[in-house]
C-alpha cells in the first residue's frame, strides 16, 4: 500500500478543532453512575488448564445494564503481593480467545485483565467468544456493530462496550492480586479506542498502551478510508441520507480525540504510515490532543497490523521503565 495520508510532519502538528458536545462531562458521569447503582458481582472461577507458571481464571462480571461480560484473569504463580495489572481490550470482531493466547503480560510479572467486546466473538475462529448483547434497539443499522443504535447517544453500541471497559477495571481495582494503583489500560484498533476512552473515564488508569487506535477522528476517518468498519457508516448513511447531523451528533460523545483531550495518565502510541483502516492522521489527531506524558512509536511501511510484535517489545520496556520510575 502506498502513503496515502499526510506527511509524516504534517502528522506530527496535525491537531484539529475538536467536534464535542456541550454535555459530553455530564452524559458520560450520568452513564457510569447509572451503571455503579448495579453490584458489580465480579467472579473469578478457577479455570482448569496446564499451566505450569501462571493461574488463570474465567471471569465474569456485571457491565452496562448489568449484562453480564467475560473476560479472563491470569497472573504469575505464586506471585507475592499485589501486582501491576494490564487491562486489555480486543479488536473488532475478536472475542476473548483461550488464556494461552493472553500470557506475555504475567511472563513479564504483571497481571493481565482482558475484557470481551460485547456482541463480538461469533465470526473469529480463533478468537472465539462468550458475550452477547442482549440490548435491543428497533432502528435500522448496517451489518456489523458500528451503527447500532447510531441515532441517539443513549442507545448507541458503543456506550455500552465504553461501559463495560470502565467496570472491567473496577472488577480488576477490587482484586487482591491487583495493584489498584498501577492499573494500564491496552489495546490494539478497536481495543485501542476502549483503552482512550477507559483512561479518560477511570481515575484509577496509571497508564495506557494504545496501539493504531480505531473509533477516533470519525469524521475524516469516513472521508479518506474505504475500509471496514468505518464504512460501515458510510453504508449506513448511504441509505440514510438525512441522518448525517445526527450520526455524527452521536458519535461526537464517542470520538478518541475527546476523550484524549481528558486523559491525564502516561500513554505510548503507536501508529503505521500505510494503515487505511485506522489512517495515520485519525491517530495523531488523538495523539497530539493527549494531555498527559505521551510517546508515539511510527512505523512507516506497515499496514493496521502496526508493528505487531516489535511494538509488544516496546511496550514492555516503556511499561518496565515507567513503573520502575514511581
Amino acid at each position: 500500500m502506498p502513503l496515502f495520508d499526510l506527511p509524516i510532519d504534517q502528522l506530527r502538528a496535525y491537531r484539529p478543532d475538536r467536534d464535542e458536545p456541550a454535555d459530553f462531562d455530564v452524559f458520560w458521569s450520568r452513564t457510569l453512575a447509572e451503571a455503579r447503582e448495579l453490584d458489580l458481582e465480579a467472579a473469578f472461577t478457577p479455570y482448569d488448564v496446564p499451566f505450569a507458571l501462571v493461574d488463570a481464571y474465567d471471569v465474569a462480571f456485571a457491565g452496562w445494564g448489568g449484562h453480564r461480560i467475560s473476560g479472563w484473569f491470569i497472573v504469575p504463580k505464586g506471585a507475592d503481593g499485589p501486582l501491576p495489572c494490564v487491562m486489555h481490550y480486543i479488536g473488532y470482531s475478536g472475542g476473548r480467545g483461550f488464556p494461552h493466547d493472553h500470557l506475555t503480560w504475567p511472563a513479564a510479572g504483571y497481571a493481565v485483565f482482558v475484557m470481551e467486546t460485547r456482541g463480538h466473538g461469533g465470526a473469529s475462529p480463533n478468537h472465539p467468544g462468550a458475550t452477547g448483547d442482549p440490548y435491543g434497539d428497533s432502528t435500522p443499522y448496517a451489518p456489523g456493530m458500528m451503527t447500532k443504535g447510531i441515532l441517539d447517544p443513549e442507545t448507541y453500541y458503543y456506550r455500552r462496550v465504553f461501559t463495560d471497559a470502565v467496570r472491567a477495571v473496577d472488577a480488576a481495582a477490587a482484586h487482591p492480586a491487583v495493584d489498584a494503583n498501577l492499573i494500564i489500560a491496552s489495546g490494539g484498533s478497536q481495543g485501542g479506542g476502549i483503552a482512550q476512552a477507559v483512561t479518560a473515564l477511570h481515575p484509577s488508569i496509571k497508564a495506557a498502551l494504545i496501539d493504531v487506535p480505531f473509533l477516533t477522528h470519525y469524521r475524516r476517518a469516513v472521508e479518506i478510508t474505504d475500509r471496514d468498519p468505518y464504512q460501515e457508516i458510510v453504508r449506513f448513511l448511504a441509505t440514510q441520507r438525512n441522518a448525517a447531523d445526527q450520526v455524527f451528533r452521536t458519535l461526537s460523545y464517542f470520538d478518541g480525540v475527546n476523550f484524549a483531550a481528558r486523559a491525564q495518565a502516561a500513554a505510548l502510541y503507536s501508529v503505521a504510515l500505510m494503515d487505511y483502516t485506522c489512517p495515520p492522521s485519525t491517530v495523531f489527531a488523538a495523539y497530539n490532543h493527549w494531555q498527559g506524558p505521551k510517546e508515539i512509536t511510527v512505523w512507516p511501511w506497515n499496514q493496521h497490523e502496526g508493528g505487531s510484535g516489535s511494538q509488544r517489545e516496546e511496550q514492555l520496556r516503556y511499561l518496565h521503565k515507567l513503573l520502575a520510575s514511581g
